[in-house]
């Protein structure tokens, strides 16, 4: 958020893992007759007025600072997943699991880049040729299925989007709440009907851990329409080109996904727990 007074004193072309370009405008407020703060904001284009040239070692760094802060706010995703990628090598290390993945984008990544990992965002710890490799901590172990991953499986990918980028699913954070089991996997003319059934109780609900007809829901980083909600199972459709690009084609009844529950209802339902 800018504070009143805010000038613009510098701007920033930068160029997302998609190579989709934003702006980045610096803006610079005067405290008691210093430049004192100093805050990063996306723009549809540059401003090319910069008021103020300033070059000192302190504001370079406050301006560094504040680029270094933009660039993690940004870190969100959309459940529109880029490819299924191939786990090729995993490794054990105390109650971490190393994951080595390989995909079409490796050569894109950098090492510190946030990537969702059929929805759990993880961060790349290594890159080797056309391989990379992330790390999942045992609480992320517990909570999703990655630590069923086998050498051979295909994880849905999603690199986080950019703040000016289109939003084609909706907002994901990568934080997955907890696995749903698959109960059933129905054939209609060339699209596909996915039952998942999870563990719900009522303090649950009460947090937002719910699904609505109609409403969002991500399984395995895919952003997906509830169908005929229960209070523990929905429905989701799959459109042949979803069920050829994702691990949907291997997701089987029995099979275990993550699911991450709509943030917007667990908003609502913080409001309202606040004001009783």
């Amino acid at each position: 958020m800018q504070k009143r007074g805010a000038k613009v004193i510098k701007s920033f072309e930068l160029e997302s893992e998609a190579r989709k370009k934003t702006f980045i405008l610096i803006f610079a407020a005067k405290i008691k007759g210093k430049y004192s703060y100093v805050t990063a904001e996306p723009s549809k284009k540059r401003d090319l007025k910069e008021s103020h040239r300033l070059t000192s070692k302190i504001f370079n760094k406050k301006i560094t600072f504040a680029l270094q802060n933009f660039k993690k706010r940004k870190k969100m995703f959309s459940g529109i997943v880029e490819e299924a990628a191939v786990v090729t090598r995993l490794v054990k290390d105390k109650d971490n699991l190393h994951i080595t993945l390989k995909c079409s984008f490796t050569d894109e990544l950098k090492i510190d880049q946030s990537v969702a990992h059929n929805g759990v965002c993880l961060t790349v710890v290594d890159i080797a040729g056309d391989e990379y490799t992330v790390t999942a901590i045992r609480e992320t172990l517990d909570r999703s299925n990655l630590g069923l991953l086998r050498e051979g499986s295909r994880v849905n990918l999603e690199r986080s989007m950019i703040m000016n980028g289109r939003l084609d699913g909706h907002i994901v954070q990568g934080h997955v709440d907890e696995t749903a089991v698959c109960r059933s996997v129905k054939e209609a003319n060339g699209s596909y009907y996915y039952r998942f059934e999870y563990e719900a109780d009522r303090k649950m609900v009460e947090r937002g851990y719910f699904t609505v007809d109609k409403g969002s829901v991500t399984v395995n980083g895919v952003s997906l329409t509830v169908c005929n909600p229960t209070e523990n199972s929905f429905e989701v459709a799959i459109i042949p080109y979803t069920f050829e690009h994702t691990n949907f084609k291997e997701i089987r009844e029995g099979s275990t996904v993550n699911i991450e529950f709509d943030i917007l209802g667990k908003y609502i339902a913080r409001l309202q727990s606040l004001s009783k």
